[in-house]
């Protein structure tokens, strides 16, 4: 499959770079992959949730990946445009099998992941000169992750991305770190660095943090984000909420929202869909960063990723009950 060039006309409200796959989550919950019978396939990936997530809130996105040229790779295509993401900048690589994820469920905080992605993922193949950069460059908002950085070529080309919005406002790198794609953290610490020269906003756990700039105190890891250039720093605490500055020195802490934990995996992802969104949207970083909040949440409440993905009224119904208690 060709992609169809970016015309110059209407830019993509968000596009995304990085991970895709399909999930395979089990029904059972509270026991081990060994004892599972039963299970549910979804589109994964966390780039490609971010973007799910954006289109869940009414935005134009679409995502950079690859896949393999299987049917697993047919069904990405056929879930992001169920979603209304634009799949224009997925193609196949022959040779290379769709990732498949699958997960343990023990609630509330324990949830293991075990990537198949052998011999090597197809998104990890993505190219810099196969990338449409007047269409990057116009996007409102481009989404990269630490995992496009952990191999070539799509090292040298989500750089490459990164570098064609020239510091232009919104540009995200999440410091999604997945320790089993990388050598070691210092590596992963190299490459974050290159790539938070290019970035105006961070978003990160506390690990993620302490990976990409050697701190995993909040306040501390954000400073340290905010002295690379960056111009929002946002730090994931878990169920301490989150934290968000601004380089003016505008910061936010929000607490968590409560919920029953069903499967925390596409929280983050969420949270990030609804952080462009509400970015997008102009509002003030009090009401951005709750809102993300809330998404994240009733993610956190369903089984699925992308499948999960709330909009806007889903997030503002939950909001009001949290302001009534």
């Amino acid at each position: 499959m060709n992609p169809t060039p970016f015309d110059g006309t209407v830019p993509f409200d968000v596009i995304t770079m990085g991970r895709v796959g399909v999930d395979l989550y089990p029904l059972q919950s509270g026991v081990g992959l060994d004892e599972v019978e039963t299970f549910r396939r979804f589109l994964g990936g966390s780039a490609t949730n971010v973007a799910v997530a954006a289109a869940r809130h009414g935005r134009r996105t679409a995502v950079i990946t690859r896949t393999g040229a299987d049917p697993f790779g047919r069904f990405v295509h056929r879930a992001l445009t169920g979603y209304g993401v634009d799949d224009r900048f997925v193609t196949d690589v022959p040779g290379l099998p769709t990732p498949v994820t699958f997960c343990e469920l023990f609630p509330p905080d324990d949830f293991p992941l075990y990537f198949y992605r052998h011999p090597k993922a197809p998104d990890l193949e993505i190219r810099a000169a196969e990338l449409d950069r007047p269409a990057i460059g116009a996007a409102r908002v481009l989404w990269t992750t630490m995992t496009g950085l952990c191999a070539e070529p799509s090292r040298t080309a989500t750089l490459t991305a990164l570098a064609e919005r020239r510091r232009a406002d919104v540009t995200v790198i999440d410091l999604d770190h997945r320790p089993m794609f990388w050598e070691s953290r210092d590596e992963a610490r190299r490459w974050a660095g290159e790539a938070l020269a290019h970035a105006t906003v961070a978003v990160g756990n506390t690990t993620e943090c302490e990976v990409a700039v050697g701190e995993a105190d909040p306040i501390r890891a954000a400073r340290a984000l905010l002295d690379r250039g960056i111009g929002l720093a946002v730090v994931k605490r878990g169920p301490d909420g989150v934290l968000a500055v601004r380089a003016d020195g505008t910061t936010v802490e929000s607490p968590p929202v409560p919920v029953e934990v069903v499967n925390g995996l596409g929280a983050g992802d969420a949270f990030g869909g609804a952080l462009c969104h509400g970015l997008l949207s102009g509002w003030d970083l009090p009401r951005v960063i709750a809102f993300a909040n809330a998404a994240g949440a009733i993610v956190a409440s369903r089984l699925s990723c992308a499948d999960a993905m709330p909009d806007g009224a889903e997030v503002e119904a939950l909001l009001a009950t949290v302001e009534v208690a």
